[in-house]
Order: C-alpha cells, then sequence, then structure tokens
C-alpha cells in the first residue's frame, strides 16, 4: 500500500489494500486546480506492466478524481500519471496487437505490445491527444530476444515515464531501447533519441545509461535519469546503478555527464528506481528493486537512508512538503493496568501536523477533562494515566496548541 513517512522516517499515513493480488504504484504529490493532491496507481500487474486506475487524493484523503483510460483499453498501466497546468494527466497505457515482426529479423506476423500515451482531460476523462509507440519506433530499436512463442506480447519498447518540456514536447524514457525519445505534440513524430541504436546525440564520457527509469528535464537544460545499469541481479557488487545529470546541447546534439550519484554501498537495483531534484540541490532517490531509499547532497554525500522490511521495495519513492487533514477523527485504544493505571494509545492516520496528544476523561462528553499529555512520538503515541472515571479520548494538538481533532469517547469497563 501507499504510504507517508515523516522527516524521522516514522510512518504518517497508511493506504492498505483490500486485495493482496492489487498494489499502489507512483505514489507521489503533485497540483490540480491550483490545490495539492496525491496521485497514485492502482491496479493488478505483470511481468512489469499493469491494469487499473489512478485516484487523486486531497488533503483529507478523499478521492476528488478517478482517472480511467479511454478509447476502450482495458486499464491504465502501472509506470506513470503526470499532471499538467492544463487540468489534464499523461498516462501510458499497453495494448497487444497482432504485428509483422519482420522488422525484428522474423518474418512472420506476432504480438507486439504498442506503447499508449493518453492525455486525458481530468474532470471529464475525455482523451484529448493519443500516440501510439509502433507508429515512431521500430521493434528492431529494442534491445534482448523477443519471446519465443508469437502468441505473447513483446514488449519491446517499455515506457516508463513522461515529462512534458517548456515547449509542450514529451520526453519518453523507453527501458528496452536504453533511449530516450523527444516527441513532438503536434506530429507525434520523433524528434530526437538520446542513447540506444539510433541515437541523434554523441554521448560523451560516461554518459551512456541502460536499463534507464524517470528521465526529467529541468529549466537550466539539465536531464536528470535513473540508470540501472543492468537487468541480471547476480551482476550485484560488480555492476551498480546511478543517477545521472546530463547536459543535453540540442542544436550541437551532444550529451556531457554533468554528475553522478552512487550508494555507498554500491546498490544494483534492476527494476524501478527514480531520482527528484529537490529545491535545496539534494536528491532524493528510491532505488526500486532494490528495498531502499536515500537523500544526498549535492555533492553526492548520504545524509539520510531508509530501508524496507525484507522482501519489499517500492516503485518511486519521493519527498514532498505535505500537510494532511484527514475528514476522519483520531483513534484510540486502552491498555489497562493495575487499580486505575491506563495505559492510552492515540493515533491519527494521515495528520502531519500533530505535535502533542491529551488524554481527556470524564462522566459523559460534556464533561471531559485533561488527565495528561505527551509529545507524539510516532504513527501510534502511548501515554499512561490514572483514571476513574467512565469515559476516555484523546485529543490531537499541533504546534500553537490548537486542537486538530478529537476522539470519540470510549467506555472504560467494556
Amino acid at each position: 500500500g501507499a504510504m507517508i513517512l515523516d522527516d524521522a522516517g516514522d510512518l504518517l499515513w497508511y493506504s492498505p489494500l483490500e486485495s493482496t493480488l492489487a498494489e499502489h504504484n507512483d505514489f507521489r504529490a503533485q497540483e490540480y486546480r491550483g490545490e495539492p493532491v496525491l496521485t497514485m496507481w492502482e491496479g493488478v500487474s505483470e511481468v512489469g506492466t499493469g491494469f487499473g486506475h489512478f485516484l487523486l487524493l486531497n488533503g483529507s484523503y478523499e478521492a476528488v478524481a478517478r482517472l480511467q483510460v479511454g478509447n476502450g483499453y482495458h486499464g491504465a498501466d502501472l509506470h506513470e500519471c503526470l499532471l499538467t497546468p492544463n487540468g489534464t494527466a499523461l498516462i501510458v497505457v499497453y495494448n497487444p496487437i497482432r504485428w509483422e515482426m519482420s522488422a525484428a529479423g522474423t518474418a512472420v506476423e506476432g504480438t507486439a505490445l504498442d506503447g499508449i500515451i493518453q492525455e486525458l482531460d481530468i474532470e471529464t476523462g475525455r482523451v484529448v491527444w493519443e500516440w501510439h509507440s509502433l507508429d515512431h519506433i521500430a521493434l528492431d530499436e529494442a534491445y534482448g530476444d523477443q519471446p519465443d512463442s508469437l502468441d505473447v506480447p513483446w514488449d519491446y519498447l517499455h515506457l516508463n515515464s513522461i515529462e512534458a518540456d517548456d515547449h509542450g514536447d514529451l520526453i519518453l524514457s523507453a527501458r528496452h531501447t536504453h533511449a530516450i525519445y523527444k516527441v513532438e505534440r503536434t506530429s507525434g513524430r520523433v524528434l530526437w533519441r538520446l542513447n540506444g541504436k539510433l541515437s541523434d546525440f554523441e554521448m560523451g564520457p560516461n554518459t551512456p545509461f541502460k536499463f534507464q527509469h524517470d528521465a526529467r528535464v529541468h529549466a537550466n537544460g539539465e536531464l536528470t535519469l535513473f540508470d540501472k545499469a543492468e537487468s541480471n541481479q547476480d551482476l550485484g557488487g560488480e555492476v551498480q546503478s546511478r543517477c545521472l545529470v546530463l547536459m543535453l546541447d540540442e542544436d550541437a546534439k551532444t550529451a556531457t555527464l554533468v554528475r553522478e550519484y552512487t550508494h555507498p554501498t554500491e546498490i544494483l537495483s534492476v527494476s524501478q528506481g527514480n531520482m527528484q531534484v529537490l529545491p535545496n540541490g539534494n536528491l532524493f532517490i528510491g532505488w526500486g528493486s532494490a528495498p531502499v531509499f536515500s537523500e544526498h547532497d549535492a555533492d553526492g554525500n548520504l545524509i539520510f537512508n531508509g530501508r524496507f522490511p525484507q522482501g519489499a521495495n517500492s516503485y518511486r519513492a519521493y519527498r514532498y512538503p505535505w500537510v494532511g487533514t484527514p475528514g476522519a477523527l483520531p483513534d484510540v485504544a486502552i491498555e489497562s493496568g493495575l487499580g486505575d493505571d491506563l495505559t492510552v494509545f492515540a493515533s491519527w492516520n494521515g495528520a502531519t501536523e500533530v505535535v502533542t496528544w491529551e488524554v481527556l476523561a470524564g462522566a459523559g462528553p460534556d464533561e471531559m477533562t485533561v488527565i495528561g499529555s505527551t509529545a507524539r512520538t510516532g504513527f501510534e503515541t502511548s501515554i499512561g494515566v490514572q483514571t476513574a472515571e467512565p469515559q476516555l479520548s484523546v485529543q490531537a494538538l499541533d504546534a500553537e496548541g490548537n486542537v486538530l481533532g478529537t476522539s470519540d469517547p470510549i467506555m472504560l469497563g467494556e
């Protein structure tokens, strides 16, 4: 499920899935109609692609929009949901179709996965623009062999990120061609290829990459990406993934390495992953198939390192400012001790501004008084109190002492 952590790495919000078959991906903060929202994909995935939909949540974690693909396709892929200032979203769709495979060296008809980009109007769900990879990128740009069975769809491209530049054209990352493409919005044609078999750029020293994710353009002309470098996990220890900052000269068609970032433990991530340039110049990295997320300063020094439990990983990881004010009330639980001793457990899923918890007790809802308080110490805070009153509740306070929310009272002894 999706989760938000605070600066110390403690859980703030968690959204569990109702089905063990489903998953959340590409969970991040964006802006819609001038307001901050959380966006995330929800669906089922298989062999690196998925079928599902996207959710937009407001600061109270209520759904303000649900994005479904248009034009009759089965579902949105998990890799990208990029909101635009025009009230639209750019998403990826995969569609298997019968295709002439001669361009890939097989003179028979087979099945190829068409990488589709749809731009959806968020309010209406209408498709306002659509692009198809098979119309513009040939099968023979792919690295690796097509499936032995012609009935198994060949994911020859594997689109995994979309970015709009200042002119509205799109920057696309394709894992299986080791290339980044600039696509003209008005015509759909490919304006240039970076890296891969047909690169239009002269790749400078240490700039070539493989199996990349998350290509992003920046106002200063730099392009960043997550270079996985390998797809074979057995090469861990020999090869490591890295984050690249490249300067592109689109006139001279040259790519120059500006900086690269690696993890001190020489992580090799063979799938997923992203890099985010923070406003202060630091870099936040999600290491994909490796269960690690880290922050580095501009010189590459590791200043924060987080790790998921064994067996878990995250498609991407981000760091954003976020203020959550849940629509639900705080939760409270109690554990009885000797006599009137109680341990009270207070939590509020998604509340980001809680600094202090207070415990209230009384004969009824209108007769509650504060009998104890403590600073918030994590997702669930324990508070030791003594009371013989029949009802108890907790209330959350912000840094100025304002009450943010109060739980429903619970009856003691029940």
